[in-house]
């Protein structure tokens, strides 16, 4: 017979914190917005902070007269997410990165591999794993028009994955909310494909933390053949997954349980390797040179993620600085393996911000970076924020000990 356990300490069963949605919260959404739209070099990005400035700007008069949040939210959400991504798709303007998903699921069906052979400019590389050409393959199998564009495919598996990565019964108003979000409702309009590995992450963790450690390794070994960026939520899944099974097992002579995050982290490595690898084995020449050599700066082509983090500002302007960046990058990722080992997380939720803390530092020393990264820490540090509920913790099965 077996019972259902909840590890959540009793000071996270409380509600979660309430997110952002008074008059003043608008306000400031509306300020970044014109903000983007008055710096930006980029058309898209015009466009988003004009119709986004005037979409949030209608939500904080909504929320000064009174009207609930979920009408204010709601129509932050047509402003900024909607009204331009209709507008984009009709002029057929997006971000570069929609143009180089679309071309890369092409060149996989062409030639087996979605990396061009002998790139040039920055504009030939492709800087993701393989994974990424599916939301291009409905445009190179039907061809170009709006219910095609990588973006929507991309914004859709974003969205449907942090939806069921939150409890069932609560969705709609974190939904809204991360939706009109201006890191996220950006590239929402504009293409983002940084979106579907973040609502991978959360789900991975979701599902670890309800204790389905086979389903949680499909959700992240897609996110990890995806991006880079998806790898280290592994790590932490599996310390999360392990946590739980030593808490389950505490005073028993055996830990079953513990076979969970081995099966987790197999599924996950199975599953990125079933999508990598044909493709890398291609051609691994080029393979590196898109996915490893481009994003670390290593080749002649230099990325336009130029970002004023403190990776690019070394790599830019201090003598030796990639390598400092690079080793100041490494020690991150050894400083999070430690914490993982040392005091792994007992919670999805702090699993989420464990991991929401090693990818902010990354993204801080990588020596080419960009501010859209970010979206990556904002969504888990949302999603843990509101994520786990009294009604639902952190569930296990534990087996019940036969009283002699």
């Amino acid at each position: 017979m077996a019972t259902t356990t909840p590890l959540t300490p009793p000071d996270q069963r409380g509600k979660p914190p309430p997110i952002p949605s008074g008059a003043l919260w608008w306000v400031v959404c509306s300020a970044a917005a014109l903000g983007l739209a008055a710096c930006s070099s980029l058309g898209p990005h015009r466009v988003w902070g004009t119709a986004a400035a005037v979409g949030y700007l209608a939500a904080a008069l909504l929320a000064v007269r009174g009207r609930s949040p979920r009408t204010a939210g709601a129509v932050a959400v047509a402003g900024a997410v909607l009204l331009p991504l209709l507008w984009l798709l009709a002029v057929e303007r997006a971000q570069l990165e929609v143009r180089v998903v679309a071309r890369s699921a092409g060149l996989l069906l062409a030639e087996g591999t979605p990396y061009l052979q002998r790139p040039v400019v920055p504009e030939d590389f492709n800087p993701y794993l393989p994974g990424m050409a599916v939301f291009g393959l409905p445009e190179a199998v039907a061809g170009p028009g709006p219910l095609t564009d990588p973006r929507l495919w991309m914004g859709a598996a974003f969205l449907g994955a942090f939806a069921f990565a939150l409890p069932a019964g609560s969705r709609s108003a974190p939904l809204r909310w991360i939706a009109a979000c201006p890191l996220v409702a950006l590239p929402l309009a504009v293409g983002g494909v940084d979106l579907p590995v973040a609502g991978l992450m959360c789900l991975g963790l979701a599902l670890a933390g309800r204790g389905r450690a086979g389903a949680a390794g499909v959700a992240l070994g897609v996110a990890a053949a995806l991006k880079w960026t998806a790898w280290p939520a592994i790590p932490v899944a599996l310390a999360l997954l392990a946590a739980a099974s030593r808490s389950s097992d505490r005073g028993e002579g055996r830990r079953p349980p513990e076979r969970a995050a081995a099966r987790c982290g197999l599924v996950a490595l199975l599953t990125a390797a079933a999508l990598v690898l044909p493709a890398a084995l291609r051609d691994p020449a080029a393979f590196r040179a898109h996915v490893v050599d481009f994003p670390l700066g290593l080749t002649d082509a230099v990325s336009s993620a130029a970002s004023p983090f403190p990776g690019h500002l070394l790599t830019t302007h201090v003598p030796g600085g990639r390598t400092l960046a690079l080793l100041l990058l490494g020690v991150s990722a050894f400083l999070l393996a430690l914490s993982l080992l040392l005091r792994p997380p007992a919670t999805p939720a702090d699993a989420a911000s464990r991991l929401a803390l090693g990818l902010l530092l990354a993204i801080a020393f990588m020596p080419a970076s960009r501010f859209g990264y970010l979206v990556h820490p904002l969504v888990l540090a949302a999603w843990a924020a509101v994520g786990e509920t009294p009604h639902h913790p952190l569930l296990l099965r534990v087996r019940k000990q036969v009283s002699r």
